[in-house]
């Protein structure tokens, strides 16, 4: 798909799904060190991994959040290709990084059936917003093939949802109860539904204010690997789904900054060459901090 057809589906339905995105190659070095993030499907299924029991009660058990224990992890996150994705879709180049997660799940682990939401109460103080400058951006990324029967997520399009007011946001097929939820029968939104189901490296992209779903898996000794990136203009502080700050003394951070470029580093607030910030004093002391990391690019705009 081109990028022009791309922007006209994600803003016209909400969601576009973008098959084998990424490469072989550009998932290569991650998949290399996925053991080190997570059970294998053997080692799940045989019970030969000890960290089998972390996935057996609460299907959200299978989240890791950045900076992820895999260095290759963490930059698979900031891809080339994902940010220019992400500014082709927000249609600007400030953006930040709001959030960053890995997601294992594993056939008969738990349930992983969800009931259409939107994903905005958790992301933002505010409401999602369709306008350009304002957008959330998430990005779910497979990282080996999802199938049917490996629980690909089911979005419903703008048109059966745009006048749905913020409050239900949680739609139960019928007779939901609760704070946030739909009392009532919601069966033509699950009428509605399109699967997302897609190869390795497939992204799938969509609004904060796109009703969407976990579905189960089925498929025997099955395991499916993931990402979830969520990407927001600059200028939308509101979105506070992740604070870096707490996570940049983790050893994990201080391996993946040296590896990242500016640009990938401004993901996540590091200010842009040029910025007022960069001065003699606050570039000895960030090398300091981060002994590998190369100033070069931050130096060249001292005057």
């Amino acid at each position: 798909m081109n990028p022009a057809d791309a922007v006209s589906e994600w803003q016209t339905r909400g969601f576009v799904v973008l098959p084998a995105f990424l490469s072989d190659d550009d998932l290569a070095p991650a998949l290399s060190e996925l053991p080190t993030m997570f059970p294998t499907p053997d080692g799940f299924h045989d019970g030969t991994d000890e960290r089998r029991t972390r996935y057996l009660e609460d299907e959200f058990d299978g989240i890791d959040g950045f900076p992820f224990a895999s260095t290759e992890f963490s930059m698979l996150a900031v891809h080339p290709k994902i940010m220019d994705l992400a500014e082709t879709l927000l249609g600007q180049s400030d953006l930040r990084l709001s959030s960053a997660e890995t997601w294992a799940k594993f056939t008969g682990a738990t349930s992983y059936d969800q009931e259409l939401h939107r994903d905005y109460l958790n992301q933002t103080i505010l409401v999602p917003s369709t306008e350009d400058p304002y957008q959330h951006l998430e990005l779910f990324v497979f990282l080996t093939d999802v199938p049917k029967e490996l629980g690909p997520p089911h979005l419903v399009s703008y048109e059966h949802t745009a006048q749905l007011p913020m409050n239900p946001n949680f739609y139960p097929r019928k007779n939901g109860s609760g704070d946030f939820v739909s009392p009532d029968d919601n069966t033509a939104l699950y009428d509605a539904e399109q699967s997302g189901s897609a190869p390795a490296g497939s992204v799938i992209a969509f609004n904060t204010r796109t009703f969407h779903r976990g579905t189960g898996l089925w498929k025997p000794r099955g395991a499916r690997y993931s990402m979830q990136l969520i990407f927001r203009p600059a200028e939308a502080d509101w979105g506070q789904r992740t604070a870096w700050a707490p996570r940049s003394h983790e050893p994990a951070w201080y391996n993946f900054v040296p590896r990242a470029t500016p640009r990938q580093l401004a993901l996540f607030g590091f200010p842009a060459p040029g910025h007022p910030y960069w001065t003699d004093q606050t570039l000895t002391g960030i090398t300091q901090r981060y002994p590998g990391l190369d100033t070069t690019p931050w130096r060249q705009h001292l005057s």
